[in-house]
């Protein structure tokens, strides 16, 4: 579930960034949030729900 929000959020700020080059502070931000989720879903692994 985390790495499939991290990769809605990286296309979100590639295709934001590509359009709407304006608000490049929101943007960045969602790059930092996907790396962090990311980064986060690598650490934590698939947990197996039992």
């Amino acid at each position: 579930m985390l790495l499939f929000l991290a990769i809605i959020l990286v296309v979100a700020w590639i295709g934001g960034f590509a359009v709407f080059h304006v608000a490049g502070g929101l943007i960045h931000l969602l790059l930092l949030f996907a790396i962090a989720s990311f980064i986060f879903h690598l650490i934590t692994g698939r947990s197996s729900a039992t």
